[in-house]
């Protein structure tokens, strides 16, 4: 995909792609960064938030460690998915007319792309969880890296499997570059106030 950036003659800046200051892109991309993968961003959280019940591995384990531990729920997981697909919808809903209002060239989600970023990012943070029980670490316990790209790698990937032609022509190599690192600026933060206000036991 190819981002375009319009900025407005009254504020005395060149209109087109030819003409964009580098800043201007630069805010663009980051933009479009953070549009495309909030499907991908919010299930986790929402997952947290909506947990408890019954575990994925209904308690069992495998070679003395749980599978992947009390905070993978069913109920988590799925309200997780339900709140990614449901936000992808929105965003579909407001592709136009957001992307006229700021002047950027958004995409538009398709139905596999909106489907497989929420699974994919649940299905990356179990993936951690699996690693976590399998290296010996408590639930909850920091794994740097692996805590903040968990998710997104594994969206990217399910994304590749479900649409791979909207991933070719979405992200270009400036997008991959500021959406990795984005992604854990971002989740450091967001824990970090949902252990300030009490929502996380841990701040990573």
């Amino acid at each position: 995909m190819d981002s375009h950036f319009v900025v407005s003659p009254e504020i005395g800046a060149p209109i087109g792609d030819a003409g964009k200051a580098p800043s201007m892109e630069l805010l663009a991309t980051v933009f479009i960064a953070v549009w495309v993968m909030l499907p991908a961003y919010v299930p986790n959280n929402v997952a947290v938030l909506a947990g408890g019940g019954r575990p994925i591995d209904g308690g069992r384990t495998w070679r003395g460690n749980r599978i992947l531990g009390d905070g993978k729920t069913w109920r988590g997981t799925v309200a997780g998915v339900l709140a990614g697909v449901a936000l992808a919808a929105m965003l579909i809903a407001g592709t136009d007319p957001i992307g006229a209002a700021i002047g950027v060239d958004l995409p538009a989600f398709t139905v596999g792309i909106a489907i497989a970023f929420p699974v994919g990012a649940l299905l990356g943070d179990m993936a951690a969880s699996f690693l976590k029980r399998r290296t010996g670490r408590d639930r909850g316990a920091p794994f740097p890296l692996v805590d903040q790209l968990d998710f997104l790698v594994v969206a990217l990937l399910a994304g590749m499997v479900a649409d791979p032609g909207w991933m070719v022509e979405t992200f270009d190599l400036l997008l991959l570059v500021v959406v990795l690192i984005l992604t854990p600026v971002l989740h450091v933060t967001t824990n970090g106030i949902a252990y300030v206000t009490g929502l996380k036991a841990e701040p990573w």
